[in-house]
């Protein structure tokens, strides 16, 4: 069990670690640039392309995306209610609590945990709460709701094209598929990297309540996920995945969107060192809960 563990936690270390040295040496890393690539490119391929490999069953991918639903909704309820209570900023602090790192960690996490099938399934929770993040979320840290940046969300209508054929089942052109798993094997490694990148030059202010908030956001997942896996009556990998993707740290996105709108960048950005920090401690406990 501890073999298998380490050669799942590996090569996330590995590839984050990659692009933390780079951004420590202060190599040429153009984050915005490699952000749109991710997010208008690869990563819809990514969905694209799985989707269309996966001989999976259309009741886990819909379980998982109402559990993806459920746990976003329960996740800001509650964590509006504490944030609230200790008069912390919701415009800076609520969207970090409601969307874990579900593309940068999880998927690599669920595909080397569960294999094609994990990776299908992660993929399905990753397209929910990218939906859900770069609207409701982008509305929090804005302060107010804008269709156009759904209009201009690939991620939105690459999951409802994808989902109407493989519902209809309906094989796209092999020259399509190839053309977007191509694009799409650069999506996690490049991910993975980003994440280290961003990791080493984040500034880190207030440091008790950034790691509060951390350790907040890695419970308040995994018990909500957990909590959401077992009544909607989820098994085998739609389990693990669900359990995993919900107990992610904070994503970089939320840092993003909280400097681009001026909601306490610094903060936030603590929020993401040490959740991420703290997620490499709880990783193993994490992987051995769920794997049989």
């Amino acid at each position: 069990m501890l073999i298998q563990i380490f050669s799942i936690i590996a090569p996330v270390f590995i590839c984050a670690f990659l692009g933390y040295c780079w951004g420590k040496f202060q190599q040429p890393f153009d984050r915005e640039f490699v952000t749109r690539i991710i997010t208008n490119i690869s990563a819809p391929c990514l969905v694209f392309a799985t989707f269309m490999e996966a001989s999976i069953d259309m009741q886990p991918f819909l379980s998982v995306m109402a559990g993806t639903f459920l746990n976003v909704c329960i996740v800001g309820l509650i964590a509006f209610l504490i944030l609230r209570a200790l008069n912390f900023d919701l415009h800076a602090f609520l969207p970090s609590q409601m969307f874990p790192n579900t593309g940068n960690m999880g998927l690599p996490l669920c595909l080397l945990a569960f294999g094609d099938e994990g990776l299908a399934l992660g993929i399905t929770y990753f397209a929910v709460n990218s939906f859900f993040h770069f609207t409701l979320g982008v509305a929090i840290s804005r302060g107010s709701l804008s269709l156009q940046h759904l209009a201009r969300n690939p991620m939105f209508f690459t999951v409802i094209l994808t989902l109407a054929l493989v519902y209809f089942n309906v094989r796209a052109p092999i020259w399509i598929i190839n053309t977007t798993e191509l694009l799409a094997g650069i999506a996690i490694p490049l991910m993975l990297i980003a994440l280290g990148v961003s990791l080493s030059q984040f500034k880190v202010s207030s440091i008790h309540r950034s790691l509060g908030l951390a350790a907040l956001r890695l419970s308040l997942g995994f018990v909500v996920g957990l909590s959401v896996a077992q009544l909607l009556e989820l098994e085998g990998a739609a389990w693990g995945v669900m359990i995993i993707q919900s107990s992610m740290p904070v994503a970089v996105f939320s840092y993003l969107f909280a400097f681009q709108n001026k909601r306490s960048p610094e903060e936030v950005a603590g929020t993401v060192v040490f959740s991420t920090l703290l997620s490499f401690i709880s990783l193993p406990l994490l992987l051995w809960f769920v794997l049989p």
